[in-house]
């Protein structure tokens, strides 16, 4: 008879809640096999040329796939 025992009960928890768990405790990041420690200081140059790069390689691979001009957008801009 557990039924009256809270100590016995299971508690059913989310994906979403045990992720954010992991997330703010830092074992996400050892799950992934990321160092713990502080990162080293990173040059903004290093940055900003690394991002430069992801985006034309990027446009790069979109630029393979043809979409025809009636595809809509899955948004609207509204002025």
């Amino acid at each position: 008879m557990t039924e009256g025992n809270p100590s016995r009960m299971s508690r059913k928890i989310t994906r979403r809640k045990l992720a954010l768990a992991l997330a703010g405790s830092g074992a996400a990041s050892a799950l992934a096999g990321r160092p713990q420690g502080p990162t080293p200081p990173r040059n903004a140059l290093d940055d900003l040329e690394t991002a430069r790069r992801r985006v034309k390689a990027t446009g790069a691979l979109l630029a393979k796939y043809e979409v025809p001009m009636s595809t809509e957008p899955a948004f609207q801009f509204k002025a």
